[in-house]
């Protein structure tokens, strides 16, 4: 998926937050400000998002001498998701259908999003994805797919919503490798972040090598490459592995939120944005 301008401001104003976030006074936000939008200026469109993000926050961390400006914000999404876990495990485990319900809360923990300027009640946007339609849903085929498969590749996507993973892979039937971000990178969850979820304890954890959002192949080491190519079924975690691996396969399921009005465009005709979901590659 290719960048659009409407891109732009978001990268502009993640750069500022993580300024903040690190402690930077206003000259320095005006300073690093300055230097982002110069790199927006050289960066071609066909890069898709994350790329572009991922250029723009490693300038960010070397300007700011910061390598982790989100580290207690992921610290804090991780805490409050993991207070409500024995909520999430009951509202699966009282289902007739677990796990159409727990992919739903797997979705509904994409609203924890470091990249999008949301504000949002995490127990409200459970109860409202719990009883949203999906404005894609290809679950009969994800069902399909997982009564054939011998293990799973799940990408993840941001910590806090690592909890959320953790109980639809408490619910599948088969193995999972969990793979996380090799480094620092927005709200990203990390080898870290994971462990503190306690995916660790459900999946076997396994690094991108990569710190830039999403799954960009051609960034990730060597070694997780050929965990990717020889998986038969991945699910791919929010929109920036959407927006790196939209066109990789159907061997691939994408489980999101719709937050923006790009992704939603890119979804599908007429979904809106706020829209959960559940789209084969």
């Amino acid at each position: 998926m290719k960048t659009f301008l409407d891109c732009y401001p978001c990268f502009v104003r993640q750069a500022l937050e993580a300024a903040r976030m690190a402690g930077a006074d206003e000259q320095g936000q005006r300073r690093l400000l300055g230097l982002v939008m110069g790199e927006l200026r050289e960066i071609p469109l066909d890069m898709t998002p994350p790329e572009m993000a991922g250029r723009i926050h490693r300038l960010v961390r070397q300007e700011l001498g910061d390598g982790d400006p989100y580290r207690e914000a992921k610290q804090t999404s991780t805490q409050q998701a993991l207070a409500l876990y024995p909520r999430l495990r009951a509202l699966v485990d009282g289902s007739g259908e677990p796990m159409d319900r727990a992919v739903r809360l797997a979705i509904a923990g994409n609203i924890i999003d470091r990249g999008m300027d949301l504000d949002y009640d995490l127990w409200e946007t459970v109860e409202r994805v719990l009883a949203q339609p999906f404005a894609v849903d290809d679950g009969a085929a994800l069902r399909a797919a997982l009564s054939g498969a011998q293990e799973v590749l799940y990408l993840a996507d941001n910590a806090g919503e690592t909890v959320f993973d953790r109980v639809l892979i408490e619910t599948l039937d088969v193995p999972v490798r969990y793979a996380v971000k090799g480094g620092p990178i927005l709200n990203d969850a990390t080898l870290e972040d994971a462990v503190a979820a306690g995916v660790d304890r459900v999946a076997a954890l396994v690094s991108t090598g990569s710190n830039a959002p999403g799954t960009i192949l051609s960034d990730c080491s060597a070694a997780f490459r050929r965990v990717f190519d020889q998986a038969e079924l991945i699910i791919a975690k929010g929109q920036a592995n959407y927006e790196t691996l939209s066109e990789a396969g159907p061997r691939l399921f994408f489980l999101l939120q719709a937050k923006c009005p790009v992704i939603a465009r890119d979804v599908g005709a007429g979904v809106p944005v706020g829209s959960i979901v559940l789209k084969q590659g």
